[in-house]
């Protein structure tokens, strides 16, 4: 017979763990699309996974240093003809905003869009405090 530890505050120690823990409670899975940030020396990089969607269909903003991309992408219609055994593929809209690890240029934030992959690229800065909507740039 094995023994597994109690841990009765296991659960608070995932919430403060958390790095968005301010943000409204979702859990992981339905957060939204996969996104990956870093900092470089000059910049902080996210990186979205959004394959399938029109990047016409995507927002991506800069306010009080939080990042939100927010979108949607067409509903398919389920046809009766076919006899769905598993269906994982997710329809409709999305958002998703994390908090940024360092205070970002106001404007000067360029994002591209290439093979499903979302890449938004924000200059740092100590003084100014990142505000605005980003455009998108689509490569082919």
């Amino acid at each position: 017979m094995s023994l597994i530890p109690w841990k009765p505050f296991g659960e608070m120690d995932d919430f403060f763990g958390n790095d968005d823990w301010f943000l409204p409670i979702v859990p992981k899975g339905a957060s939204g699309p996969s996104m990956d940030v870093y900092e470089t020396d000059k910049d902080v990089v996210a990186e979205v996974n959004l394959p399938g969607v029109d990047p016409k269909k995507i927002d991506v903003s800069v306010k009080d240093n939080i990042l939100r991309v927010s979108g949607s992408s067409e509903e398919e219609k389920e046809e009766k003809k076919k006899d769905y055994w598993k269906k994982e593929i997710r329809k409709g809209s999305f958002d998703r905003a994390v908090r940024l690890p360092a205070t970002v240029k106001d404007g000067s934030a360029e994002a591209s869009y290439e093979k499903g992959v979302l890449k938004i690229t924000m200059p740092k800065s100590e003084e100014e405090k990142g505000d605005g909507k980003i455009e998108i740039k689509v490569k082919d």
